[in-house]
């Protein structure tokens, strides 16, 4: 089966507070997205990359990823939007998807090959986690109603892998019958197919904020090449 990575970079990424989308942001000299997408290459795993874009921003795209061999897709109004988008670029009827927010740029290329061959050897779906640090409350109009066991709790990160068909099924039952999906993964789950978890990796934190950014900053200015693993989990 061949296996096909997806960037979601298509988002306006606004609570970062700059003047470009997210993905177009500069972490010491090189955009986000192309941080991303040159991880995917150097795993050596995916037949085919496609990044899928505002459609505004595909001539910048261009430039930011000339070099590098991806295909161009145009995002829609939301994430969902565009991710099916991306589904429907890819040519083979079967094979394994990876989809990456562009967002966790300093995420290593050993995650990406931890997901995909994971999925290779038979799970439909597969997300990469990491256990929660900080005590979680569930909250209503600001009191507290439950606080969750969080030795069972997960943080949830990407690369996730998909069986490609089982993927663009759940997604056209989606479509039909929304629902307030948080990722990819919960449209498998919302769709009956079991949902495997694998090591993630703490450098792949999401870039979401300023202080996020200046993280980044200091991570990939001291040890960028450095890669910190989770112990293998399985839950």
């Amino acid at each position: 089966m061949r296996v096909f990575a997806l960037v979601a970079a298509a988002g306006k990424g606004t609570r970062l507070g700059a003047d470009l989308p997210k993905a177009y942001v500069t972490l010491r000299g090189r955009t986000l997205m192309e941080r991303s997408v040159t991880a995917i290459e150097t795993a050596e795993i995916a037949d085919g990359i496609f990044v899928v874009v505002h459609p505004d921003m595909e001539a910048h795209a261009r430039k930011v990823l000339a070099g590098h061999e991806v295909t161009f897709v145009h995002g829609g109004k939301e994430r969902f939007d565009s991710v099916a988008a991306g589904l429907r670029a890819i040519p083979d009827a079967d094979g394994v998807v990876l989809i990456h927010d562009a967002a966790r740029a300093l995420t290593p290329p050993g995650l990406f090959a931890r997901v995909s061959r994971a999925v290779l050897e038979g799970h439909e779906a597969v997300i990469p986690t990491v256990p929660v640090a900080d005590t979680i409350k569930v909250v209503e109009d600001n009191v507290v109603k439950a606080t969750p066991d969080r030795a069972s709790l997960r943080a949830v990160q990407t690369p996730q892998g998909f069986d490609l068909r089982a993927l663009r099924e759940a997604n056209r039952e989606f479509f039909a019958h929304p629902f307030d999906a948080t990722d990819d993964a919960s449209i498998m789950e919302h769709a009956g197919h079991t949902v495997t978890t694998v090591a993630g990796d703490p450098m792949a934190f999401k870039i979401t904020t300023p202080i996020d950014l200046l993280l980044a900053e200091h991570i990939a200015g001291e040890a960028e090449e450095t890669v910190f693993e989770v112990p293998s989990e399985t839950s």
